[in-house]
């Protein structure tokens, strides 16, 4: 069961092997003080003319999120949170479910930063390709596992290697709690390690207002790319913050 997670990154989920842990930051350059830490919400949020599925935020506000597929060495994702705090950005993490039964501080380390969790699945399989009742078990096993971990199922539901759920996978997101399901509109493509500076030009070359970024923790070349790629949001005066806050007026 522990390897499942890292085995089924494939597709639009990612894929191939997850890299070695990068040496520590050196410090950074002194950052405003941080915004207050959000409280955990007890059940997610329903976010009134949102479709069902929700694939970017209002076009109109400089606001992006960055959103990350919980899994991976849990050294390089505390590295990747770290570069984003330095840089006063929140991101939203969509855990599995066996990523957080190996390493269940993560998940008060997500949210200790400010951030936002969320469900990725309990075993990250092709869930479009599943049965009801198996899909729906991948739904609710990684919601208890959240619950039971930080009081709340997580603020978004987001399936398994797939960009878009089907009709059936957003029913059962619904009937397992979760109002909405998240998927993006801007593919890093980090999980195919091609360099941050790939990811950053991949990213970059088709961000808007509003954009909801797909990451991954578990990749050295996402950490890298973090500070150019913060950088350079802020060039364009756009701000990373959690998919409620990108969702909220």
């Amino acid at each position: 069961m522990a390897g499942a997670a890292t085995a089924g990154l494939t597709a639009a989920c990612g894929s191939g092997r997850p890299a070695t842990a990068p040496s520590a930051p050196p410090p950074g350059p002194a950052r405003p003080s941080p915004r207050p830490v959000p409280a955990v919400a007890a059940s997610p949020r329903r976010f009134a003319g949102q479709p069902v599925e929700i694939g970017h935020g209002p076009r109109d506000r400089p606001r992006v999120a960055l959103t990350f597929h919980g899994n991976g060495d849990p050294a390089i994702a505390r590295a990747v949170l770290a570069e984003a705090e330095r840089a006063g950005a929140r991101v939203t993490v969509l855990a599995i479910g066996t990523w957080l039964d190996e390493h269940p501080d993560m998940a008060r380390r997500v949210l200790d930063g400010g951030h936002e969790l969320g469900n990725h699945t309990q075993r990250h399989l092709a869930i479009n390709e599943l049965p009801e009742a198996e899909a729906y078990a991948e739904i609710t096993g990684c919601a208890q596992r959240l619950k039971r971990l930080t009081g709340s199922i997580g603020t978004w539901f987001r399936p398994s290697q797939t960009q878009y759920a089907t009709p059936l996978v957003r029913g059962l997101a619904q009937r397992a709690g979760y109002p909405h399901v998240l998927s993006y509109d801007v593919d890093s493509l980090d999980f195919t390690s091609p360099g941050a500076a790939a990811v950053i030009r991949t990213v970059t070359g088709t961000i808007h207002g509003g954009s909801v970024v797909s990451l991954h923790f578990g990749y050295a070349d996402t950490v890298d790319a973090m500070p150019p790629l913060l950088e350079e949001l802020a060039r364009r005066k756009l701000r990373a913050v959690t998919t409620t806050e990108l969702l909220t007026p």
